[in-house]
């Protein structure tokens, strides 16, 4: 099965010793019999159409989905596209946002701030714990979007779209070693110095991102037909 990366930014150049968003993702995904082809739309870099994939995967991005930047809309008409065709999509943090957005749902900067670091989420019931980094949220559902997790901070932190899409706003291809990173390079100046001081010494905690990977997995191979 091949799967389409559908890239919206990049790690920073720092931190891309060991890769950059597609790797990690195709490393989350390890094991699970895909294959990856990555299109770097925030270069706009698109597919011809979205056929051309078994299935569509969106990264997270510095950017804002309310940006005026030239990926976003056509990126928004290639979410609606598959899943009027029902090609499946996923996305992750960015990704969560555009589909939720792109679908008829709104996106803000968050007025409680930034979360970061290792975050527990309840998925129906369960607990389930992964790397965050975001100020952003989805503040309104799209119509027809299943809240499938929710944290204190962040109500709308997983959507399920029937067969057609899949999305979380956490990270769970973010390891402690990247978030450190992330503190370092990009976070200084920008998210408050108390948060990060707490995001680090929340790292080395439990992550549930092979579960997370496996649902990912589990929705890009259910049965369309």
């Amino acid at each position: 099965m091949l799967i389409g990366i559908l890239q919206t930014g990049y790690a920073p150049e720092a931190l891309r010793d060991a890769g950059d968003y597609p790797d990690m993702f195709a490393r989350l995904l390890d094991g699970h019999g895909f294959d990856f082809r990555t299109y770097r739309v925030v270069d706009m870099e698109f597919p011809a159409s979205v056929s051309e994939c078994d299935g569509w995967l969106i990264t997270g991005s510095r950017h804002g989905t309310y940006e005026d930047l030239p990926f976003i809309q056509p990126l928004e008409q290639l979410i609606r596209d598959a899943f009027a065709a029902k090609v499946p999509v996923a996305g992750i943090c960015f990704g969560h946002q555009i589909m939720a957005q792109a679908l008829g749902g709104t996106v803000e900067k968050y007025k409680g701030g930034w979360s970061v670091g290792p975050t527990a989420y309840d998925f129906d019931g369960e607990t389930l714990a992964m790397n965050a980094w975001h100020q952003d949220q989805v503040i309104t559902p799209p119509p027809g979007a299943q809240v499938i997790a929710s944290s204190p901070f962040c109500q709308y932190a997983g959507f399920a779209y029937d067969e057609r899409g899949l999305s979380v706003q956490a990270h769970p291809e973010f390891g402690d070693e990247f978030v450190a990173g992330l503190i370092d390079t990009r976070g200084r100046g920008l998210v408050p110095d108390p948060v990060l001081a707490e995001a680090r010494e929340k790292l080395g905690a439990p992550l549930d991102s092979p579960e997370i990977a496996g649902r990912i997995a589990a929705f890009f191979k259910r049965d369309r037909n």
